[in-house]
């Protein structure tokens, strides 16, 4: 039996530990940022909670999920993950072209999101140690250098699965 690329994924998820993963933290949300190698390129998963919600029916928030060249989760006083840098973009692209780049988390009325991913633009082994950071506001894909998705709400250092 032949798997369809949607089987064939979802039995990645379902089947095996992930290559590598971030545990991300704030004050505000945490959650996972899973990532396969695939033959196709790199399989990722985030799943959040605690994210900020609305009552507003149309207004759910929508918030950017970036992975940074930094390999820390510290701070300073100006800001909480200073040491997470910019996007990863080794590249040296444009906006929203970094390798680092990834789609937006769309928060449910709960305060949860789940999204996945498949991007060629680099391989896990090139992100470890790197960090993952979820910020406050919706990246616009426009805006140079990171799409004015305002501040850091949390993060993470991606580590590679114990197998």
């Amino acid at each position: 039996m032949t798997l369809n690329n949607s089987q064939f994924f979802a039995s990645i998820i379902t089947n095996r530990r992930p290559d590598a993963a971030a545990v991300v933290r704030g004050e505000r949300a945490e959650g996972t940022v899973s990532f396969y190698q695939t033959q196709q390129g790199v399989l990722i998963t985030a799943a959040m909670r605690g994210l900020p919600v609305t009552r507003m029916a149309c207004a759910q928030p929508i918030f950017a999920l970036h992975i940074h060249e930094g390999r820390s989760c510290t701070g300073n006083a100006a800001d909480r993950f200073a040491g997470a840098g910019a996007h990863y973009n080794p590249g040296g692209c444009q906006h929203p072209y970094h390798a680092g780049d990834l789609p937006p988390l769309f928060a449910t009325r709960a305060g949860t999101a789940w999204m996945a991913v498949l991007t060629d633009r680099f391989r896990v082994r090139d992100v470890l140690g790197r960090t993952v950071i979820l910020h406050e506001k919706l990246d616009d894909f426009t805006t140079q250098p990171s799409g004015n998705a305002n501040g850091k709400m949390a993060c993470g250092v991606i580590t590679p699965s114990e197998q």
